[in-house]
C-alpha cells in the first residue's frame, strides 16, 4: 500500500503562517533590542548582535525590519506607547470639570512623565537622541502627537478662549519646559534642579504656567 502524502496546505495557511512566524521574530527582535538599549545604550546596538539574540542569520534581519532606523522607531513607538497607558492610568480618573482640577491633572501627568523617564531611562533617552537618515514616517509622527492629549485636554479646561493652534503650541510650550527640567535633572547636570526636588519643581512650574 502507498504511503499516504499529507495535502498540500493551500497558499493562504502558508501566507498566515509566514505572517505569524515573521511577527513573532519581530516581536522578538524588538524585545531583544529594549533589551540590549537598557543594558549598554543605544550606540552600542549592532545588527549581527540582535541576529544573534533571536537566532536568525544577519541577511534574515533585514527581511524582518528594513533597517536599524527602522528597529529603533518600532522601539521607540513601544515605549510611548507605554508612557500612554502609564499616563492614562495614573490620570485618566482625574476630574479635571473645573479649573484647578483640570491644573491638578496637568501636575499629575507631569508627575507621571517624571516617574516612567525615571523607571525607563535608557529607553527613554532613545527617544529623543534617535536621528534618522530618512523623514520620519507619518505614523511615528502620530506615535508621538497622540500623547499631547493627556496635556491638551486640562488645558483645553483652563485656557478655554485658546484656539487649536494656540492650544496645540501652548501644550508643546508646557511640555518642552517639563521635559527639559526632567532632563537636565536626570543628568544631574551643575546646573540641573536637584534630583530629590524634581517633583516639587515640575508641579511648581505646571502651575505657574497655568496662572491668569
Amino acid at each position: 500500500m502507498a504511503t499516504k502524502t499529507a495535502p498540500n496546505p493551500p497558499k493562504a495557511a502558508i501566507s498566515a503562517t509566514t505572517a505569524d512566524r515573521r511577527q513573532a521574530q519581530l516581536e522578538a527582535l524588538i524585545a531583544a533590542a529594549e533589551k540590549r538599549i537598557c543594558e549598554s545604550g543605544t550606540q552600542s546596538l549592532k545588527a549581527r548582535d540582535l541576529a544573534a539574540d533571536i537566532g536568525v542569520a544577519l541577511g534574515g534581519l533585514y527581511n524582518i525590519v528594513q533597517d536599524m532606523d527602522a528597529l529603533l522607531l518600532l522601539v521607540s513607538s513601544r515605549t510611548l506607547a507605554r508612557l500612554g497607558e502609564a499616563a492614562q492610568a495614573a490620570t485618566g480618573h482625574l476630574p479635571m470639570t473645573t479649573r484647578a482640577e483640570a491644573i491638578e491633572r496637568l501636575v499629575a501627568v507631569a508627575h507621571t512623565y517624571l516617574a516612567f523617564a525615571r523607571d525607563n531611562l535608557p529607553l527613554w533617552r532613545m527617544i529623543f537622541e534617535l536621528r534618522l537618515d530618512s523623514p520620519l514616517p507619518d505614523w511615528a509622527a502620530q506615535d508621538q502627537l497622540r500623547l499631547f492629549r493627556h496635556i491638551g485636554e486640562p488645558l483645553h479646561v483652563i485656557m478655554p478662549d485658546l484656539d487649536t493652534l494656540a492650544l496645540t503650541v501652548r501644550a508643546r510650550t508646557l511640555f518642552a519646559a517639563v521635559h527639559g527640567i526632567i532632563s537636565i535633572g536626570l543628568e544631574e547636570r551643575l546646573i540641573a534642579v536637584p534630583p530629590q526636588k524634581l517633583a516639587d519643581e515640575i508641579a511648581w512650574l505646571t502651575r505657574a504656567a497655568c496662572q491668569k
